[in-house]
């Protein structure tokens, strides 16, 4: 008898990222399609990444500076790209550089009305459909003092695109002020360029065999039967209604030794400080909201080619890390499935959110996480400052004050290494929203999260019950009470 055979679909074609003819339909890129959607439902206003660029001198030339923001949108197309809805679903439809009409209007202001008047400017919402998800305006505090804030939408931009945007920004200011163009590195692609990549890469959904479709197979099946909302304490109600997105900041940090003892655990786990860091963090939640079950998520950036990293647009994603707390015996199981679970999570970060809550039982109207924590590479230590960029002149970025919640908790942290690679503490900030958590429980959640992160930074490898407690700040257990004293 014959041997059966197996059948195995052919392999997708292998995409090149590269300059493509442009059709007529170009779709949204993954990252972005939950953004436009979240903008249909009313809460563009969430999305807006404000900046601002203080220049102070006596040359400070404010039609260069127009100018300069002119050659910034014709360099980079997702800052005049509108995204219309279409009878084959949401578009990017990119705004030739002679037809952009960007508003830069100047207003007089004090440096105490400076906050204010960003925050006003970052709050108002783009018509994702028909404007251009950036304005900017010149907010004059003296004959020599002026700040640019620009307010651009996440669909456009993402983290990582601040460098290159407030670089090119400088540079076409100094070209311009001296009457001459910017002299710019070619861009090797465009963000469309990069989004039909994207889709070649990921094939259809209609397609069985295709990325796309085994990526949405992986979400839906981790996902299933897990808690739709997390049950976490609220404030009382109040008088008046709260911007259900304002936010405000708790810092925190660790120090040297604290890193040090996290990456000693990292170590011995073959995990990453993410890793042990995001262990942390699903016990304190998990603690928080009474539940062994938490889903927790993280940023990547999602610019995988060399290609991208000069690029302005929104390459980032969040991914989700379901946690089962009551499967992990000791710190060790827990660091080992934490680390299955974020490897796992890497490898499929391509499926839109909309797309995915179709696919589980759950209201649509509910968040897929309510808890993220995003881990980066803080600025190398004693690094040479930049010379000024002109004589006469000072250029620097300032910053706004606009803090927005998006989720109900949210970690933003940075690791830091000494000029010889030794560990040098950690920092960064707790994000909250002031219509969820009042500012005592918000301390609260962040001292237990600082107990929970110090009782592994000093050794403990036990039961996790013991680090459950901690978080709860009521063990029995020594060394949970050895923890609580790490409690601010």
């Amino acid at each position: 008898m014959s041997e059966p055979v197996c059948f195995r679909p052919p392999a997708p074609p292998v995409a090149v990222l590269a300059p493509r003819p442009r059709p007529a339909h170009v779709p949204l890129a993954p990252a972005q399609e939950r953004m436009w959607h979240a903008a249909r439902l009313g809460r563009s206003a969430d999305w807006n990444v404000a900046r601002a660029i203080r220049l102070r001198g006596a040359a400070v030339d404010v039609s260069a500076l127009r100018s300069a923001l002119e050659c910034l949108l014709a360099r980079h197309e997702p800052l005049r790209t509108t995204y219309p809805a279409t009878d084959r679903g949401p578009a990017q439809r990119v705004v030739e550089p002679a037809d952009v009409a960007l508003d830069v209007t100047e207003r007089a202001v004090t440096a105490a009305e400076l906050d204010a008047a960003v925050a006003a400017l970052a709050a108002r919402p783009f018509d994702l459909t028909r404007d251009l998800p950036v304005r900017a305006r010149l907010f004059v505090l003296g004959p020599d003092d002026v700040v640019l804030a620009l307010v651009v939408h996440h669909i456009s931009v993402d983290g990582r695109s601040m460098g290159p945007l407030i670089r090119d920004l400088v540079t076409a200011y100094l070209a311009c002020r001296s009457g001459s163009a910017p002299e710019w590195a070619p861009l090797p692609v465009s963000y469309t360029d990069y989004t039909l990549w994207k889709h070649a890469q990921l094939g259809e959904f209609t397609d069985e065999w295709s990325r796309a479709t085994h990526q949405l197979r992986y979400w839906a099946n981790a996902l299933a039967g897990r808690p739709a909302l997390l049950d976490l304490p609220a404030r009382e109600h109040q008088s008046s209604p709260i911007d259900p997105a304002a936010g405000a900041l708790v810092p925190i940090s660790f120090d040297a030794g604290t890193h040090a003892g996290l990456l000693r655990l990292a170590q011995d786990g073959r995990a990453s400080l993410f890793m042990v860091l995001q262990a942390a963090f699903a016990v304190t939640v998990g603690a928080f909201a009474r539940s062994a079950d938490v889903t927790v998520a993280t940023a990547v950036s999602g610019r995988d080619h060399r290609l991208l990293d000069d690029l302005v647009g929104n390459f980032s994603d969040d991914v989700l890390m379901r946690v089962r707390l009551d499967r992990a015996g000791d710190v060790d199981e827990l660091i080992d499935q934490v680390r299955r679970v974020a490897l796992n999570a890497y490898a499929h970060p391509d499926t839109p959110n909309p797309r995915l809550k179709r696919c589980l039982l759950q209201d649509a109207a509910l968040p897929l996480f309510q808890a993220t924590l995003i881990l980066q590479r803080g600025p190398a230590p004693h690094s040479t400052p930049e010379p000024a960029p002109a004589q006469g002149i000072s250029i620097t970025e300032v910053p706004t004050g606009v803090v927005r919640a998006k989720h109900d908790l949210e970690f933003g942290l940075a690791d830091h290494y000494d000029p010889h690679g030794a560990p040098a503490g950690i920092d960064g900030s707790f994000i909250y929203p002031i219509a969820r958590f009042d500012e005592e429980t918000a301390q609260r959640f962040v001292a237990r999260f600082r107990a929970v992160v110090g009782l592994l930074a000093d050794g403990y490898r036990g039961p996790l019950p013991a680090l459950l407690a901690t978080a709860g700040r009521c063990s029995p257990l020594s060394t949970a009470r050895r923890a609580a004293r790490l409690l601010v």
